[in-house]
């Protein structure tokens, strides 16, 4: 029983955390929360100039 309860809390937990990762990923927008956006050469979905 007390197995059950720490298993299922632990699932629980990591849920709300991931969850809550999510949100303030999303929060930042496609840029800010991408992995590559020090190295990205798209500029974040600026436009270029046409010429």
């Amino acid at each position: 029983m007390i197995a059950n309860i720490i298993i299922g809390a632990a699932i629980f937990g990591y849920a709300t955390w991931a969850f809550v990762k999510f949100i303030n990923k999303s929060k930042q927008g496609k840029c800010g929360a991408c992995d590559l956006k020090d190295t990205c050469s798209s500029k974040c979905g600026v436009p270029r100039k046409l010429h």
